[in-house]
């Protein structure tokens, strides 16, 4: 049986986004939202496990809807990933997910798994010194940590156009996706806050095949996707060198319609807003950083569109070598 009902539209929501517990400043166990190398550091890895659930959608036009009733939407996530530094300025960092959908709908039970999209992620520091600081004195005092970088999405997940029966099965989007990225950070202690703007374009792709079944070929890409995050934090030094950081934050997601042989695709398009919290612990030098997250969407009108509404919770680990 095939399944196309808006309440699995892009079933796995974070696919589109960051993976948001592999985070780290310029100066260690920070509020970033992706896997950042410290400092003068050479290499870090990070694991997270994160559980999402799905709970209503956001139609074309907006408007929110609840999932009909006997529902239970799912996805569970492993994710890994590697930063070596490169050069002075200069860090790369990989990370792939493997997926778990468990899901319930309209009496009939997908359970399901597969690796997800994996991604490859240069970034460039344009600063050369460690830019915390307690104190506000001088000019040098103010200036940020500023990342400028680029992203490769590798299609490795499963996505409509492989051999799948619905959207209960997908764990990717099917295409390559060139990032253009850019992070502004501060930590004047106890306190941090960041703002992270991303601009991404998908590569047009073939498509032959669709949920299994074999149709008349044509080009297919997705719409540009632009997305924005703003995040609060607070350290609290807990002795022994240790701290613990919470950090609130807000993010925006919206892409464009897709096309179609060059024809605008008038039901696509998405967006979506979000909140999100972190709880972070960190050993005394920051080698070591443990993250809480939990992830909302609001299920109000206009929050998004072409969109499920989700709320997911993650656990994750990092370990920085020097």
């Amino acid at each position: 049986m095939k399944v196309y009902t808006s309440a699995a539209l892009t079933l796995g929501a974070a696919l589109l986004f960051p993976l948001s517990s592999y985070a780290a400043s310029c100066c260690g166990g920070g509020s970033g939202a992706s896997l950042v190398l410290p400092k003068f550091k050479d290499l870090s890895v990070g694991i997270d496990i994160a559980h999402e659930k799905y709970d209503g959608f956001w139609d074309k036009d907006g408007l929110w809807h609840q999932d009909p009733e006997g529902s239970d939407l799912n996805q569970t996530r492993l994710s890994l990933g590697i930063a070596k530094r490169l050069h002075d300025n200069w860090q790369i960092s990989l990370s792939t997910p493997f997926v778990w959908n468990h899901n319930q709908y309209a009496n009939n039970t997908f359970n399901t798994s597969g690796i997800g999209d994996s991604s490859i992620t240069v970034w460039y520091e344009a600063f050369d010194d460690i830019t915390c600081t307690w104190v506000l004195d001088e000019w040098e005092d103010y200036k940020p940590a500023m990342y400028f970088g680029a992203t490769l999405t590798v299609p490795t997940g499963i996505s409509p156009y492989d051999d799948v029966q619905n959207n209960f099965d997908i764990t990717g989007r099917g295409f390559y996706r060139l990032d253009l990225k850019t992070s502004f950070e501060k930590t004047v202690y106890p306190w941090n806050a960041t703002v992270a703007l991303n601009y991404g374009k998908y590569l047009e792709r073939s498509v032959n095949r669709e949920y299994g079944a074999y149709v008349a070929p044509y080009k297919k890409t997705l719409g540009d996707r632009f997305s924005a995050s703003t995040s609060l934090g607070y350290t609290y030094f807990i002795g022994n060198g240790e701290t613990i950081t919470i950090t609130g934050a807000y993010a925006y997601m919206v892409e464009d319609k897709a096309t179609i042989d060059g024809l605008t695709d008038e039901t696509s398009g998405i967006n979506k807003k979000s909140f999100s919290g972190t709880a972070a612990w960190g050993n005394e030098d920051n080698s070591v950083v443990t993250k809480l997250s939990y992830a909302y969407t609001p299920h109000y009108h206009n929050w998004g569109k072409n969109f499920p509404t989700t709320s997911s919770l993650s656990l994750g680990l990092n370990y920085v070598y020097d």
